[in-house]
């Protein structure tokens, strides 16, 4: 059971009411002690736990179950990704939000299909910290300095934004499956996209299936992440 350690405050913001905790895993102690301060003042927040490298944050989070771990993506002994891993396989219910001077697109993108809820960036951490754990705790996500609520949508937003693209590997798709793999970044459902092309939902199930047996994923999500981060689909001018 997971217990609060401080009494909630008059704006608490977990889902039961009681205080967000929080484990904030940097190898430096003068981000953590910063990060703690920043989060200390905050009615609703409570800092559990610290660790110093990749699988301290791993022990921590095991132990104290936070609600939000604070993952530092370059971390000694154990990198951030890999960390990610190791905690999503056995603690899938925290969540966790990367800490990092700089993240390049594929580092994004691998982040979010592991299971990374927000991206915070050190130089914006005074302004953001705060509104990202609260937009993390209440289910939404936090990317590009922003709460996110359709993570497919800002996924095919930060594809419109990628520079020029180079020649693009199709992985077998026939020209009507890489529309239908537009479509499903865009959000669209099955009935959108029979609609759109005039078939059947049953034709659109189909094409799915085979784009699934192609691209090696299974689900929606997992499609949408793949074809932004492989280019299976271009930015509109």
């Amino acid at each position: 059971m997971k217990a609060a350690t401080s009494k909630s405050g008059a704006h608490g913001i977990g889902h039961s009411g009681l205080p967000v905790r929080i484990v904030i895993a940097d190898d430096h102690p003068v981000v953590r002690f910063g990060v703690r301060n920043m989060l200390a003042p905050e009615h609703g927040f409570d800092v559990v736990g610290e660790a110093e490298d990749g699988d301290i944050a791993i022990t921590q989070t095991l132990e104290h179950e936070p609600d939000i771990l604070l993952l530092d993506l370059q971390m000694p002994r154990l990198p951030g990704l890999e960390t990610m891993r190791a905690i999503m396989s056995r603690s899938p219910g925290v969540k966790i939000v990367l800490l990092t001077s700089a993240i390049t697109t594929q580092q994004l993108i691998e982040a979010l299909q592991i299971g990374a809820r927000g991206i915070v960036l050190k130089d914006s951490v005074a302004g953001d910290l705060s509104q990202a754990v609260r937009a993390v705790a209440g289910g939404d996500y936090w990317i590009g300095g922003e709460r996110v609520v359709n993570l497919v949508k800002a996924l095919h937003d930060l594809m419109q934004k990628a520079a020029a693209q180079p020649e693009r590997k199709t992985y077998g798709l026939t020209p009507r499956e890489l529309e239908v793999v537009s479509c499903i970044v865009e959000g669209c459902s099955n009935k959108d996209i029979a609609k759109q092309f005039s078939i059947s939902e049953e034709t659109v199930k189909r094409h799915l299936s085979n784009v699934f047996d192609k691209t090696g994923v299974s689900t929606r999500l997992e499609l949408a992440l793949f074809a932004i981060s492989h280019k299976l689909v271009q930015a509109d001018n």
